[in-house]
C-alpha cells in the first residue's frame, strides 16, 4: 500500500474511536478558557492511542499531545470552545475532530516518515486568543508546520491560496460620570449613556468613512439601571477587524477618537482597556496549500470552485507568523446557514458533517505526508520558519 492508502485506511479505522468524542464535544459545549471537559474527552481519547500529554501548557485548558520522535515536528492544532448560547456555530467539534483523527493516523507512520506528531490543544479562538500564549510558552518553536482545517457553509472556495483572515482586536471602553436625581437635579449628573450614544453615532458615521473590507461594531454591556438616576457608568465592548496590522491600528485609533468624542461631549472620563490580544492577519503557507489542493482534487473535490471566505478571523493568525502554516476550509453540503448562526450550529452536528470531518482528517493526513516525505519540502519549510523567525524578531 502507498502511504496515502496506509493513511486513509486508518482513518476509516480509526473514526469510530474519534466521532463519538466530536459529538459529544458539540452536545456539551464549554465557552473559551471553561473547555475542561473537552479536553479531558481529547486527552482521554489521544492517551488511549498512545500520545503523550502534557496537560501544563501554558493554559489551563491547554494541551500538546505527541506521538513519535522523528526530525520533522508537526502541528496539529485542535480547537473546541464553543459560543454563548448558541454552541459549536462554528463547528469547532469538527475542527477537533479532524485534528483529532488525522493526528491518530499520521501516528501510526512516525518511523516511516521520521515525523513528530503534536495535536495541539488549542482553547479559547472565539475569545481570547489561547494559541497566543502557546506560542510564547514555546510549543511552536520547533515546529516545522502547523495545520488546522475549518468548516464553512456550501459554496465557499477551498482553496487557501491567496486567501487570508482580519487582523482583530477586543478592548472595552468605560465611561465614568456623576450620578444624581434625573428629576430634582439633572444639572449635577454627567450621563455616561449620553456618552455612549455620542459615541455610537460617531462610529455609524465613521463606518462610512472607511474601507469597504474594514469592520468595526460595538455592544452596549453596561449603561444605567433605573429611568430616574443619571448613570454614573457606562461600558462599551468593541472589535475592530482589517486584512493587515497597519489597517487595522489605523481603524483603531479613529474608533477610540470617536469614543473619546463621547467623553468630550458630555464630561465624562474615559478608559479604554484591551480583551486579550489582537490576531494577526492569516498567511497561508502556498506549498502546503497546493499539496492540500491536490489531496482535495485526489478525494473527489474541487479545490477552486465557489467564492472565497469574506471575513473572519483567528488566532491561527498568530501561529502563521511564526511557522509554515494552513488554514484551509471545508465545505458542508448543501448548508447556508452562516458561521456564528444557530443554523450553522445544528448543521455541525449532523451525519454528513462527520462526513465531511472525515474528509477533512484525510486531507490533512495526506498533506503533511506529501510535505515532509520530500526533503527538498522539509528544506523550503525550515527555510521560510526562519524568514518568519527574521521578520517577527525585527518587529519588537
Amino acid at each position: 500500500m502507498t502511504v496515502r492508502e496506509d493513511l486513509r485506511s486508518a482513518v476509516d479505522r480509526l473514526r469510530p474511536a474519534v466521532e463519538p468524542v466530536a459529538r459529544a464535544l458539540h452536545a456539551d459545549p464549554e465557552t473559551a478558557e471553561e473547555e475542561h471537559r473537552s479536553v479531558d474527552r481529547l486527552v482521554g481519547l489521544l492517551a488511549t492511542h498512545g500520545f503523550e500529554v502534557d496537560r501544563a501548557a501554558g493554559e489551563p485548558t491547554a494541551f500538546v499531545a505527541r506521538a513519535g520522535s522523528g526530525g520533522t515536528r508537526v502541528a496539529l492544532c485542535l480547537e473546541y470552545d464553543a459560543l454563548p448560547e448558541i454552541g459549536h456555530a462554528c463547528g469547532h467539534n469538527l475542527i477537533a475532530g479532524a485534528g483529532a483523527l488525522a493526528a491518530l493516523a499520521l501516528a501510526e507512520l512516525t518511523e516511516e516518515l521520521d515525523l513528530t506528531v503534536l495535536a495541539v490543544g488549542c482553547p479559547a479562538e472565539e475569545r481570547g486568543g489561547g494559541k497566543i500564549p502557546l506560542i510564547e510558552a514555546g510549543v511552536f518553536a520547533d515546529v516545522d508546520l502547523a495545520i488546522m482545517v475549518h468548516p464553512v457553509p456550501d459554496g465557499i472556495r477551498l482553496d487557501p491560496r491567496g486567501t487570508s483572515s482580519q487582523a482583530i482586536g477586543q478592548f472595552l471602553a468605560t465611561y465614568t460620570g456623576r450620578a444624581a436625581h434625573a428629576a430634582a437635579a439633572p444639572h449635577l449628573g454627567r450621563n455616561t449613556t449620553d456618552a455612549v450614544v455620542v459615541a455610537e453615532v460617531a462610529l455609524a458615521l465613521l463606518r462610512q468613512q472607511v474601507p469597504a473590507d474594514h469592520r468595526l461594531s460595538a455592544n452596549v454591556v453596561r449603561s444605567g439601571s433605573v429611568p430616574n438616576v443619571i448613570p454614573d457608568h457606562a461600558t462599551i465592548e468593541l472589535e475592530c477587524r482589517a486584512w493587515t496590522t497597519e489597517e487595522y491600528e489605523a481603524l483603531r485609533t479613529r474608533v477610540v477618537r470617536c469614543l473619546e468624542a463621547g467623553a468630550l461631549a458630555t464630561d465624562c472620563e474615559l478608559t479604554v482597556e484591551p480583551v486579550g490580544r489582537p490576531y494577526h492577519p492569516l498567511l497561508q503557507d502556498d506549498l502546503l496549500g497546493a499539496l492540500w489542493c491536490e489531496a482535495l482534487t485526489a478525494l473527489g473535490l474541487d479545490p477552486a470552485a465557489g467564492v472565497p471566505l469574506a471575513g473572519g478571523s483567528t488566532d491561527m493568525g498568530n501561529v502563521s507568523h511564526v511557522v509554515p502554516a494552513l488554514h484551509p476550509w471545508v465545505r458542508l453540503p448543501g448548508v447556508t446557514e452562516s458561521l456564528h448562526s444557530a443554523g450553522f450550529a445544528v448543521a455541525a452536528a449532523t451525519d454528513a458533517a462527520y462526513e465531511v470531518m472525515t474528509t477533512a482528517a484525510t486531507a490533512m493526513a495526506w498533506t503533511v505526508a506529501a510535505a515532509v516525505a520530500d526533503p527538498d519540502r522539509v528544506s523550503a519549510l525550515r527555510a521560510r520558519r526562519h524568514e518568519l523567525y527574521e521578520t517577527s524578531t525585527s518587529r519588537r
